[in-house]
This record gives C-alpha cells, structure tokens and sequence, in this order.
C-alpha cells in the first residue's frame, strides 16, 4: 500500500456495504437528514462519544479515539479501546477495539468491516497484533465478538479499496432501489422509487420500439 493514499473516513466503509449511492451522497455531495434511526445513534453514542479515559489497574479505556492508517489510507473515530499496559507508563500490549450500534446484529459484515478498519488503523498506530474485537448492540444490551481473521481482513482491504473508487470517481453511482431504502434517511435525496420507475419505463419504450422495428422487418422480408 502507498503512503500518499487519498484517504477516506472509516464511517465510509459501512456506507459503502449498505449502498454505494448513500456512500457518495454523504462523503461527496455532503447530504445528510435526520430521521428515527440516525437520531437513536447519536443518543445511543453520547457515551462513548464523550472522549472520557477510565483506569482500572492496568487498563484503560478509552472513549472517542481518533484513529488512522498511512498504509491503508483510512481515518476516523473508534467509539471505545480497550488497552492493557505491561506497566504503568508503559506502551500498550493488547488493545480492543469495541463498536457500539444502536440497533441488532445485521444479516450483512458492514458493522464488522468497521471495527477491523479500526483494528487496522490501532495495529499501525500502536505496533500491536489486534487478533479480536467487539461490537455492542444497544437491542440486545449483549457484546459479539469479531475475530479479525484473514477473510475479513482481505473483505475489509477490498471494501476500502472499493470505496476509495466511488470517493475519487466524479460520478455519484445510480440509485438501486432495496428493503434498505426505507430505513435510510437519504430516501428523499436518492429518489430511487423514482429512479427505478423511470428505468422501468424506459426499458418498456425501448422493448416496444425493438418490438415495432423487429415487426416493421418482417414485414418486409414478405
């Protein structure tokens, strides 16, 4: 990987695996609208969020850590960091990314792509092996454990790979309309109701117009 990376926001990662489209409204066009679910994370984070450092002995916790990595050309925020010291004062020998989401396990792998971005970004910063990480999800009031092996390490490595594409492209992907749609609070600005309508209807225009030349050729072939 090159140092000189254009780099992209780790929040962009999980966009991108919902949809493409959202990905690029959000990070390129600066779209953004509140609706029930975005209002629930921030609620949900305000915690986590809060950048506060708990010692326990030799751990930390640590609350809002701002994250990056040179190699993979990505950056943000890691909800919370589990580190365990050797020593007091000393460097961190085992730390733990831990994401927190507002709803429940997804049938998807965005929540996980995350948190391994993150653990990616804290290997580099902090010269440590990141073998596992967590996700907390508000519905379930439970922690999943997200082993960091090498599948989901190579599906993260394309995911940023993909996402950098769509960040450095000039063109806004087409909207493809999906269950997830209606979650989404961008529904209003993407239009994809709208946008498949209009292809439907031009698909149909151009089967009759083949339908018509195709006839009009028989008819000559008489």
């Amino acid at each position: 990987m090159s140092s000189t990376l254009f780099s992209i926001p780790l929040a962009a990662l999980q966009h991108y695996l919902y949809c493409p489209r959202q990905c690029a409204l959000i990070h390129l066009e600066c779209a953004w609208e509140e609706n029930q679910f975005t209002a629930e994370g921030n609620v949900f984070h305000e915690r986590a969020d809060s950048g506060m450092t708990e010692t326990r002995g030799l751990k930390k916790v640590l609350r809002s850590l701002h994250v990056s990595s040179a190699q993979w050309g990505i950056h943000g925020i890691a909800d919370v960091v589990e580190a365990v010291y050797a020593e007091k004062g000393g460097e961190a020998v085992f730390m733990t990314p831990v994401e927190y989401k507002v709803g429940k396990p997804k049938p998807h792998r965005a929540d996980e792509v995350q948190v391994c971005a993150q653990a990616l970004c804290l290997e580099e910063m902090f010269k440590v092996e990141i073998p596992s990480g967590f996700l907390f999800y508000g519905k379930t009031q439970r922690r999943l454990e997200v082993v960091f092996d090498q599948e989901l390490r190579s599906l993260t490595a394309q995911v940023i790979c993909s996402a950098r594409e769509v960040l450095t492209g000039i063109v806004t992907p087409l909207p493809h309309y999906s269950k997830g749609c209606k979650s989404c609070s961008l529904v209003n600005d993407c239009l994809p109701s709208m946008c498949r309508e209009h292809r439907q209807a031009l698909r149909a225009r151009v089967d009759d117009v083949f339908e018509d030349s195709l006839g009009a050729s028989e008819a000559d072939d008489l």
